[in-house]
C-alpha cells in the first residue's frame, strides 16, 4: 500500500501531535476493566489452528466447547500467559473470504514472549519454512507472521506493559 509523503505526511504527523497533546493524559484512576479476558478470532480449521498455536508456538490449548450461539461451531482457547486467553471459533458450513486488512479488521495481535520462547519460535518457523518478517528494520525484538487463518501475529520479546523499552502501564 502506498505510504504518504511530503506535505500529506507532514499534515498526518501534525495531527498526531495535536491528538497526543489533547488526549494523552495521566489516568484519573484504575482502568474501568480488569483486562482482556479473551480475543476471539475465526478459524478455517480447528485442528490446523491447534497445531499452529499449540504445536508450533507452544501455547497450550486449555478449553474446547461448542459455541453457544451456533450449533456445531467449536469455541476453543489457548493460554497466552498473564491470565490472557486467545480464543477461536469455527463456523462449519460457512464459506469465509480470505483475510483482508481493512477498517475494523485485525492488524495484528502482539504476544509478549521471553527471549527463549522468541528464539524457539523463530527456529520452529524456520524448520517448517513458514514466512515471517523480523527481526529486522532495526527492531530486534519483534517477529511478524500470519497464522493459518491469515490473522497477523507479532511475537514481541518485551515485557507486558512496555513498548520500545518504555513502561506504559504497570503489569
Amino acid at each position: 500500500m502506498p505510504q504518504p509523503e511530503g506535505a500529506e505526511l507532514d499534515r498526518i504527523r501534525e495531527r498526531r501531535d495535536q491528538l497526543r497533546i489533547t488526549y494523552l493524559k495521566a489516568p484519573p484512576g484504575p482502568p474501568p476493566a480488569r483486562g482482556i479476558h479473551h480475543v476471539a478470532l475465526i478459524c478455517r480449521d480447528v485442528e490446523e489452528t491447534i497445531n499452529f498455536y499449540q504445536g508450533l508456538l507452544g501455547f497450550p490449548l486449555v478449553e474446547m466447547v461448542e459455541n453457544r450461539d451456533y450449533a456445531g461451531s467449536t469455541h476453543f482457547f489457548f493460554d497466552v500467559g498473564h491470565g490472557n486467553l486467545l480464543g477461536f471459533f469455527d463456523f462449519p458450513g460457512h464459506d469465509h473470504p480470505a483475510f483482508e486488512e481493512t477498517i475494523g479488521g485485525l492488524q495484528h495481535i502482539a504476544l509478549s514472549v521471553a527471549k527463549a520462547q522468541f528464539d524457539a519460535a523463530k527456529r520452529a518457523l524456520d524448520d517448517q519454512h513458514i514466512d515471517y518478517l523480523g527481526p529486522d528494520r532495526g527492531v530486534e525484538d519483534s517477529l511478524y507472521l500470519r497464522d493459518p487463518n491469515g490473522a497477523g501475529l507479532e511475537l514481541y520479546n518485551e515485557e507486558v506493559g512496555v513498548f520500545n523499552g518504555v513502561r506504559l502501564i504497570e503489569p
